[in-house]
């Protein structure tokens, strides 16, 4: 084997090119792996929910508030934990809001792209958990294509590796998202490689994570948010190490970048959650006037959830709860019949004895 095979066995190359133009209207991989990501995770989501008795498109009617807010909350903490680049000595604040050159802090795209989840679920009626628990394998799926787009922009690698699968990685310019080259015309190399692949570790790991949550859920019908929270503590564990092979610069103390104490605190608290919360697997029942109701997968209505019916247990009696559809009856015409004949007969003494 000559050495120019052993030097393209010993790397993965990446792209010099991250960015086409349709006349002059910019196409950008990352978008695109971004788009691509969310169109999937949306799939994934309705067909879940489908199952468990949505109506459809339900998944959209909640994708129109959760994805916004989303890509909001992932620039904002991007822009919060990495400021030097645009608030620093040389740095430039208009290029916070260059999304398109990469730069989305999952954890801020979870926790503000909930608010918009909850937003539309409060809305639609149903609790945010039957949606996050439908959409639990489908976000890691959309993460690891999204990682696609780290890679196209020559970005997120490791420290020197040299394994087999090392990577190449080029002197990159965002903003033509075009490697720059020498007087040769040929693609300038960064010093050190090749590198991990941490971009590839965790699209790995994060569509294990996926098939991980999709068996769990299968086999032990988990509700209440708990496929969400596995997702959770699934993907936290990944980033955790993933995140310790990274070179690119980031703020950190206690020896630890700060995405890693985010992922222990952040592991904690969905393992709490994991434990704590039970309930049945939560399903939807719609009535024939559209109204949808959260229930098990029985029929049986999950009392006290957004869109159940409420409780009207009888304590003295213990009685169990009535359905808004019980409440219907007991004033429907023929109840209301059924009252005058006993107030017309209210002397005779069988009657007085049942009032």
């Amino acid at each position: 084997m000559n050495d120019a095979a052993v030097s393209y066995l010993a790397a993965i190359p990446s792209p010099t090119q991250g960015v086409w133009y349709l006349g002059p209207i910019p196409i950008r991989a990352y978008a695109l792996c971004i788009l691509v990501g969310i169109i999937a995770a949306c799939a994934i989501t309705e067909y879940r929910l489908r199952q468990r008795g949505a109506p459809k498109w339900l998944t959209l009617d909640v994708a129109i508030w959760a994805v916004p807010f989303g890509l909001v909350g992932g620039r904002l903490y991007h822009v919060i934990t990495s400021p030097d680049a645009y608030f620093g000595s040389g740095g430039q604040p208009l290029k916070a809001f260059a999304i398109w050159e990469g730069g989305l802090g999952i954890w801020g795209a979870i926790a503000l792209g909930a608010v918009g989840a909850w937003v539309a679920c409060r809305r639609l009626g149903i609790p945010l958990t039957i949606f996050a628990d439908a959409l639990a394998p489908g976000l890691p799926v959309a993460q690891a294509i999204g990682r696609l787009g780290n890679w196209f922009n020559n970005e997120l690698f490791g420290s020197h590796t040299d394994l087999p699968w090392g990577l190449t990685v080029y002197d990159y310019d965002l903003g033509t998202g075009k490697a720059i080259t020498d007087a040769n015309g040929d693609p300038v190399e960064l010093a050190g490689g090749p590198f991990h692949p941490t971009f590839l570790y965790e699209l790995v790991w994060d569509l294990g994570v996926a098939v991980l949550v999709y068996l769990v859920d299968k086999r032990w019908k988990l509700g209440k948010g708990r496929a969400f929270a596995l997702y959770v503590m699934a993907y936290t564990v990944g980033r955790f190490w993933i995140e310790a092979l990274r070179i690119d610069p980031a703020h950190g103390f206690g020896g630890m970048r700060l995405n890693n104490w985010v992922s222990i605190v952040v592991f904690l608290g969905a393992l709490i959650y994991f434990l704590r919360v039970k309930g049945p697997q939560e399903f939807i029942k719609v009535d024939d006037d559209g109204k949808l109701h959260v229930v098990t997968a029985d029929g049986a209505p999950i009392v006290g959830r957004s869109g159940a019916p409420k409780s009207t247990v009888d304590t003295s009696s213990g009685a169990p709860p009535s359905s808004s559809s019980d409440a219907s009856a007991a004033s429907s015409p023929s109840s209301s019949s059924s009252s005058e004949a006993e107030s017309e007969s209210t002397s005779e003494p069988a009657d007085a004895e049942k009032k």
